[in-house]
């Protein structure tokens, strides 16, 4: 389990870039969201053999206290467990909550954001005192593979941490990737901070949709065909 590192770990970068650009403009650090959930993930590509992306894969395997909160809610004969009835609800009720944040995933070609299409259907389990969900994706438009794609899986809200604890846990399959390269990105602070400079100092605090400080931490992957 990861829980703990992300714990430690997420909060604080983000705490830290807000307060370098407060003290650069000379105005007060805002209240800053955290995680509240946290999730062990993993995300698959798939390459089709026509060289389109194919399909989006998701795992996620949620820690023991949110699960919990999941059971005591859902678990409506209250026999400690939940029941394929009571699981296809969880997954009803999180499909509309994840739909208003494009499944908490982001895909880039060249720096252009793909649409994604509605899963077919959330898959739920509760094995251990885990919840766990899986799904797939698909872009609402064919997606050839060329050029840079950049895959992030991310909460925008800040409320749900997922993590990727292994490089293996961002995965690039099927006969359309055969031919590129990739990469798993782990963003550190000094990377962050030099690489968003002008972003801290004339954005954070100036643009009023606010800024995806989620997505400046977000571990990603990158593949190259």
């Amino acid at each position: 389990m990861t829980f703990r590192n992300v714990r430690r770990q997420a909060p604080a970068l983000l705490l830290l870039l807000s307060a370098i650009a407060a003290a650069s403009i000379g105005v007060p650090t805002p209240a800053m969201a955290h995680p509240h959930i946290f999730v062990d993930a993993e995300f698959e590509a798939v390459g089709g053999a026509d060289g389109y992306l194919s399909a989006l894969r998701h795992t996620w395997r949620f820690d023991e206290v949110f699960s919990s909160s999941v059971l005591l809610d859902f678990d409506k004969n209250e026999n400690m467990t939940l029941e394929p009835p009571e699981l296809e609800a969880v997954a009803k009720t999180v499909s509309a909550s994840l739909s208003k944040y494009s499944y908490y995933t982001n895909i880039t070609v060249d720096g252009k954001t793909v649409a994604l299409g509605k899963p077919d259907a959330i898959k739920a389990t509760y094995v251990d005192q885990a919840l766990t969900l899986s799904f797939s994706l698909k872009p609402s438009q064919p997606t050839p593979l060329k050029g840079l794609l950049v895959f992030r899986v991310y909460d925008p809200t800040l409320y749900t941490a997922l993590d990727f604890a292994n490089d293996a846990d961002l995965q690039t399959t099927g006969e359309g990737f055969a031919r590129c390269k990739r990469k798993v990105v782990r963003p550190g602070s000094k990377e962050i901070l030099a690489q968003n400079q002008a972003m801290l100092t004339s954005l954070f605090f100036s643009d009023p949709t606010g800024t995806d400080y989620s997505q400046l931490v977000a571990t990603r992957l990158e593949v190259r065909c």
